[in-house]
């Protein structure tokens, strides 16, 4: 089923074969469908961001750790969307976050990258990275 809106494409039970060194060097993509009660179409190629998100334990591990690190009240909302900033993180704050999620997780921050984390989610998917790597 596809259905569009504004300038969306929706598409649910959509398969996608990509090998692991092909999504890298993926720029762009053409998209076409066809279905009982729809021409086919073929869209022109487009460019999108392949993106895979971490598993929802990781994100609400992470949440947790930033919600203590910052003494954050339990009724707080804080998800993968949340920026540090705004949760009332200053740099200090956030590298200790950071040494949080190295202790919680069993893995090494680099500095580039530590700096790099703005945001739950962002710390959800390094960490993931880097579990992989172990």
């Amino acid at each position: 089923m596809a259905s569009f809106t504004a300038s969306s494409l929706s598409l649910s039970n959509v398969s996608c074969s990509l090998k692991q060194n092909q999504a890298s060097s993926l720029r762009k993509a053409s998209l076409s469908f066809s279905g009982k009660g729809l021409p086919s179409h073929r869209l022109p190629a487009l460019r999108f961001r392949v993106a895979c998100a971490a598993k929802k334990d990781t994100v609400n591990k992470v949440v947790e750790i930033v919600k203590k690190q910052l003494a954050l009240p339990e009724d707080r909302e804080v998800n993968g969307e949340s920026k540090f900033a705004t949760l009332g993180a200053d740099s200090l704050d956030t590298v200790e976050i950071v040494m949080g999620l190295e202790e919680e997780f069993g893995i090494a921050v680099e500095e580039e990258s530590a700096q790099s984390i703005t945001t739950v989610q962002e710390a959800a998917d390094l960490i993931e990275k880097l579990l992989e790597k172990k």
